[in-house]
């Protein structure tokens, strides 16, 4: 249902929601909102003067160590303070509709969960001083490249929530909704959407650019950077290919999940800040394995969460990837148990159900159903399971920093959304989960990844 037109709404410029809403200041060129202030004094800055320390302060690393989510807000807040009060040069309607956005989308939300391993992998390969506060910025950047992609995830999955609040595009398109024709106003609002990921992606690369390294670790930090974010648009596209073509492969699901987010999510972050705290190979790899078992069982438990889960807790509206047809693990084990089994019931409403965007809540139901009584949940479950103890298996295979190495280990837990220590794990009765894939060791270092590290492994049926 489209959201409704504000008649009294004259306004050449129609106004955003959010605290900027009474900033404004008016010229003889008519009203214009003035930039929000994100944490800095951008104002007295003189244009193209850079008012933010290439490397931030953290002579007490005490400080980060305590809050570390709370340490790349304060540096993120400085930064994009900087970018939107250059934005704002440029034009005041650009700097409000957009840039102002991206500011608050990457500083309202989020657990900073990818700068967060590049920290506690820093920390736990010993790194400090410049390490650590190249670190920080490496970490901001990474936030900005989550804008990047999650602002266009929303778009292309035709999601209108983002955690708990309008998406963007659904956002920009009601404040135009008055003065944009019907026709026109939904396609704008995706176009603006795509210049904001665009935006969110050229000032992550700003941010990674202005990082002062040592020429060494430059080269690390921007082979892996160069790498991460090819793998992003691969693993979408094939996410996409998949929705078109109606594939159930659960190879295909796996490798999917694998280039777009256990690489780009954990395993990525991981082996950045192990470059910057200059970690030797073994090091490496092994945190780039314990990264890929977390990271896919990190995309496993959002599918299940995306079926199973509330908007209340994910912030997204529940059966997305249902009514998208995406092309999960979680569905493909389900169609594959169910085809074994001669279950015509199950796949009839597999069939009937996936890829409708009109499908009800009590369809959900059926194949929420579905997906329990075929084992499918279960087995997934149980796979998110023996990927977390995989992946400690890997980090406890090299000798890592006391206090970073249980929170590293504490953070990959979390992230796999794996049950708390100590339970029992499922039995390798579950032949329908995938092997865990291998990790490239050229890749884990910085350099060129030929097969891009995605073999799935014996996989069980596949379609």
């Amino acid at each position: 249902m489209r959201p409704s037109k504000a008649k009294d709404h004259h306004a050449a410029v129609p106004q955003p929601p959010g605290p900027s809403h009474a900033s404004r200041q008016t010229s003889a060129a008519g009203t214009h909102p003035r930039p929000v202030d994100f944490g800095a004094s951008p104002g007295s800055l003189p244009e193209g003067a850079v008012g933010v320390p290439l490397l931030p302060d953290v002579s007490d690393l005490r400080v980060v160590d305590d809050d570390v989510p709370a340490a790349v807000g304060r540096l993120l807040g400085e930064l994009l303070a900087e970018r939107t009060a250059q934005a704002a040069v440029l034009d005041q309607v650009f700097a409000h509709d957009l840039a102002e956005r991206v500011a608050r989308f990457t500083l309202d939300g989020g657990k900073r969960t990818r700068s967060q391993f590049v920290w506690w992998a820093l920390r736990a390969c010993g790194g400090e001083g410049r390490a650590a506060a190249a670190a920080l910025r490496v970490g901001a950047a990474l936030e900005l490249i989550q804008t990047c992609a999650l602002v266009h995830d929303d778009v292309m999955d035709g999601s209108r929530l983002r955690r708990g609040r309008p998406a963007l595009h659904a956002d920009v398109e009601t404040q135009y909704a008055a003065v944009a024709p019907t026709a026109q106003d939904a396609r704008f609002g995706e176009a603006a959407a795509i210049l904001a990921g665009d935006l969110a992606l050229a000032w992550a690369d700003d941010v990674l650019a202005d990082t002062e390294l040592a020429p060494d670790t430059a080269r690390r930090v921007r082979g892996l950077w160069s790498a991460m974010r090819m793998e992003m648009v691969a693993g979408q596209y094939l996410d996409l290919q998949g929705q078109i073509t109606s594939s159930r492969s659960s190879a295909r699901a796996v490798r999917a999940a694998c280039l777009k987010s256990a690489l780009y999510s954990v395993e990525r972050p991981l082996a950045l800040g192990a470059a910057l705290a200059g970690a030797d190979a073994a090091t490496t790899a092994a945190l780039c394995s314990a990264g890929r078992c977390v990271g896919i069982a990190f995309q496993l438990r959002d599918d299940l969460n995306d079926v199973f889960g509330s908007a209340t807790r994910t912030g997204k509206a529940s059966g997305d990837d249902i009514r998208s047809g995406k092309p999960t693990y979680l569905v493909a084990v389900a169609q594959a148990r169910a085809e074994a089994a001669g279950d015509r019931g199950a796949l009839s409403v597999l069939r009937r159900s996936l890829g409708r965007a009109d499908l009800s809540e009590t369809g959900l139901a059926e194949v929420r159903g579905v997906l329990v009584a075929t084992g499918a949940r279960e087995a997934v479950e149980a796979r998110i399971e023996r990927l977390a103890v995989q992946g400690m298996r890997h980090l406890d295979s090299v000798t890592l920093r006391g206090d970073g190495r249980l929170r590293l280990r504490a953070l990959l837990r979390s992230a796999a959304g794996a049950p708390p220590a100590g339970r029992t794990p499922y039995g390798p009765s579950d032949t329908a989960a995938p092997s865990d894939p291998p990790v490239d060791r050229t890749a884990a270092a910085g350099g060129p990844s030929g097969s891009l590290l995605l073999t799935a492994g014996a996989e069980g049926a596949t379609r």
